[in-house]
């Protein structure tokens, strides 16, 4: 059965906006939003449990999103927008006619496998949801492990988020922890830490990456706090021969993750 909504002011567009728009409801429901067809793609093949399908026929038809949804399409309630209300909860119009409603996933330390060879990313207070999702981007093309968000300042199933990492935040392993618990799962698993530090005086180039190890990088802002500079097994920091001191946090991620793959000739 599939629901007509012709209204962008039906409570279920008011339901999507509130996703859209609240980490609040995100984190309270369990909910997230996810617009795009690159973004539901990975999502499904990731195993994220699609909720709700909301589509224009104007944009997309029936048959593609049947195609795109698979086997998730019979379980999931199914509404069919017109252009005006699709319009209300699209953000921007190369989405491809479809949004979702579906359950955030929830991964904790204990959920990542470690061996003799991993590579993580670790994140202290990340604060742009555009950051963030570029660097799901990096670690899914450098086959990370796993991104760890120490006392996270963005949601990582920001609609922001989302769209800058093209649905790699559901492609790549991503934890929420303290910096306390994830210093412990460090040590506990016997993995070299690395904190990427404008005042370090080793080069991240020198380092050898080629056992377990995790990778440290702050906010743009402020840089990492001292407790994680104190603690790290290491700290490097990238040349930088021109007018300015550092990166984009980004940048900054992917430079050292794909030295650190290289070593470990981009074997995973």
């Amino acid at each position: 059965m599939i629901t007509k909504i012709d209204s962008p002011n039906n409570q279920l567009i008011k339901e999507v906006l509130n996703l859209q728009l609240k980490s609040k409801e995100r984190k309270k429901t369990g909910k997230i939003l996810i617009e795009g067809l690159k973004e539901i793609s990975l999502a499904i093949k990731f195993n994220v449990s699609i909720e709700k399908i909301l589509f224009c026929p104007e944009i997309i038809d029936l048959d593609s999103v049947k195609e795109l949804i698979g086997e998730q399409y019979h379980l999931a309630r199914k509404y069919e927008l017109s252009k005006k209300a699709f319009s209300k909860i699209s953000y921007r119009e190369t989405t491809g006619g479809i949004v979702v409603i579906a359950k955030a996933l929830s991964i904790s330390l204990t959920d990542i496998k470690v061996d003799r060879k991993s590579l993580f990313i670790i994140l202290e207070s990340v604060e742009k949801p555009g950051n963030l999702g570029a660097i799901a981007r990096i670690a899914d093309a450098a086959q990370v492990d796993a991104i760890i968000v120490c006392n996270p300042l963005s949601d990582v199933y920001n609609p922001n988020a989302i769209r800058a990492s093209l649905g790699c935040v559901f492609s790549v392993k991503i934890a929420n922890s303290d910096t306390d618990s994830v210093l412990k799962w460090l040590k506990e698993n016997n993995i070299t830490s690395y904190a990427a530090e404008l005042q370090a005086t080793e080069f991240y180039h020198n380092c050898d990456f080629s056992r377990s190890s995790a990778i440290v990088f702050g906010t743009e802002a402020f840089g990492l706090s001292q407790k994680w500079i104190d603690s790290a097994d290491k700290r490097i920091k990238i040349p930088m021969l021109g007018s300015i001191d550092s990166l984009n946090v980004a940048n900054s991620v992917a430079i050292i993750t794909f030295e650190a793959r290289r070593q470990l000739n981009f074997l995973v």
